[in-house]
């Protein structure tokens, strides 16, 4: 039903479009590696309309994973313009993976993290989230199926990973596997992200961001 202005009259559509507040706000993702996730997350950064593509700002810092949470939260208390920031990583064989989690939450960090590493995500992207051993198996089965896919081996510092996920596979099943799996883990009664394998919350920051653009397209 349109919406009725305070003198009675109703708004049209195309006011109510004019009047639409851009949704997508600055989103500041940190991550500790310069190979895999580095090129997803700029890949994922140049998917979107030039003119936003300002807004997502991505950091590596060369410290361990434990200190992604600090780091996130200087940067955005430096830039208070960057409303949303994320920290991105694998479980791998990161000790306090289920601490550091815990930790970006009560500080308002949004973490988006893969058990066992991100190929797993990646292979949402064919359909399927197979279960892997650890983070070695995972990225050789991912290699598998991508080379399977395209004809090409897979390499973890192609500048165009995203690109490469998206003209192979398909990105809105990858997130609803995504998003299914984490639902079954919490089924099961699983709670802790190291517990949840296989498993991501990388499907929350891209869902997020690709729905928001058709706003501001």
């Amino acid at each position: 039903m349109p919406r009725v202005e305070r003198n009675g009259k109703r708004k049209t559509r195309d006011q109510l479009s004019k009047q639409r507040i851009p949704e997508l706000g600055y989103y500041f993702i940190v991550t500790d590696t310069k190979e895999t996730e580095q090129n997803y997350m700029l890949g994922l950064r140049d998917s979107i309309p030039e003119h936003l593509q300002g807004k997502l700002v991505i950091k590596v810092i060369k410290k361990k994973t434990k200190d992604l949470v600090e780091e996130a939260r200087d940067l955005a208390s430096l830039h208070p313009q960057y409303g949303e920031p994320w920290i991105v990583f694998d479980r791998d064989q990161v000790k306090d993976f289920d601490e550091i989690i815990a930790h970006a939450d009560a500080c308002g960090i949004n973490a988006g993290w893969t058990n066992p590493c991100i190929e797993e995500w990646f292979s949402a992207y064919f359909g399927t989230m197979p279960t892997y051993a650890g983070s070695v198996t995972c990225c050789d089965g991912f290699a598998t199926t991508f080379e399977r896919a395209s004809g090409q081996k897979y390499d973890k510092a192609d500048p165009e990973i995203y690109r490469k996920l998206n003209r192979l596979g398909n990105e809105q099943r990858a997130i609803e596997i995504a998003a299914q799996k984490f639902e079954e883990h919490k089924r099961n009664g699983k709670d802790k992200p190291s517990d949840m394998s296989p498993c991501t919350t990388v499907h929350l920051l891209v869902s997020e961001i690709k729905g928001k653009i058709g706003d501001e397209n």
